[in-house]
């Protein structure tokens, strides 16, 4: 299990990540959603070391996070929104390298990779440079990459940034498939649809705090099953509604372009958004 104590990082006088309290459970697909700026990279930087806390603490299996803990520290994988792969690699010698890094046993890493890159799909172009490859393809690699060293919990910080949409479903397919081995993944992301399909629970940052820790369909029941689109002069406005023919009925008494549909997580963050914007 993952428990964030108070967690807080200050950039001299500029609070990224305010107070945050939070336990994700081992085995478990999180969610980290929130606007640019809500805290969510800080937070992925803080529980990989990268960044030290101001104040508070991470635990992880009730031992408390350090960089002077190495031992806990190859429990954690980190994905970045950047590709951090030298160009003139081949996938065999990123690997190779990381493996290194962590004192693997050469027979370890080439076991290990041939593993990797055949559950990923990636074996067949495994001696092609990193500059060759797509934007998927290497997005698949930094998770091979990231497996080596049989981490237990895996931190993805955009993950699906500038891919395509079939490259997008195929991470989602390989994201799935680790979390059923158990992995404990936590994610951030802008794609609402794919924190709905994924995660089991999200939770809502801004500014810093942490605002609200929830599943994504009974965040959308808070909101209402059904969403009627109306177009009006001021552009697009949505309605939720509890029911269907509460939905139906107030359809009915609109003019002009309307439609009905099912409400998603990506109404629940709009609301949000609109509402602090009216406070």
């Amino acid at each position: 299990m993952i428990e964030l104590r108070n967690l807080t990082k200050k950039f001299d006088t500029f609070t990224a990540v305010d107070n945050l309290n939070l336990k994700i459970e081992t085995g478990e697909f999180f969610g980290l959603l929130g606007p640019n700026g809500a805290g969510k990279t800080t937070t992925i930087s803080l529980m990989s070391t990268l960044l030290l806390p101001t104040a508070g603490e991470i635990r992880v299996d009730g031992e408390v996070l350090s960089r002077k803990n190495p031992g806990l520290k190859r429990k954690i994988s980190v994905i970045t929104q950047e590709y951090s792969m030298r160009q003139d690699m081949t996938m065999d010698e990123v690997m190779e390298y990381q493996g290194r890094l962590y004192f693997m046993p050469r027979k370890k890493i080439k076991e290990k990779t041939e593993e990797l890159l055949e559950f990923c799909g990636l074996i067949d172009f495994r001696r092609r440079t990193v500059r060759k490859l797509s934007g998927g393809m290497k997005r698949k690699l930094m998770v091979c990459r990231a497996l080596l060293t049989e981490p237990e919990i895996l931190l993805l910080d955009e993950p699906t940034a500038g891919m395509d949409a079939l490259s997008r479903r195929q991470m989602w397919n390989l994201l799935r498939q680790l979390n059923d081995h158990n992995l404990t993944i936590l994610l951030t992301t802008h794609y609402m649809e794919e924190a709905e399909s994924l995660c089991q629970r999200v939770a809502f940052m801004d500014r810093g705090h942490l605002e609200e820790v929830n599943e994504p369909k009974k965040m959308v029941e808070q909101l209402g099953h059904f969403a009627v689109d109306e177009m009006t002069q001021d552009g697009l406005k949505s309605h939720y509604f509890k029911n269907r023919e509460e939905a139906i009925a107030h359809l009915s008494r609109l003019t002009g372009q309307t439609a009905l549909r099912n409400t998603t997580l990506e109404d629940v963050f709009v609301a949000r958004a609109e509402q602090k914007e009216r406070q």
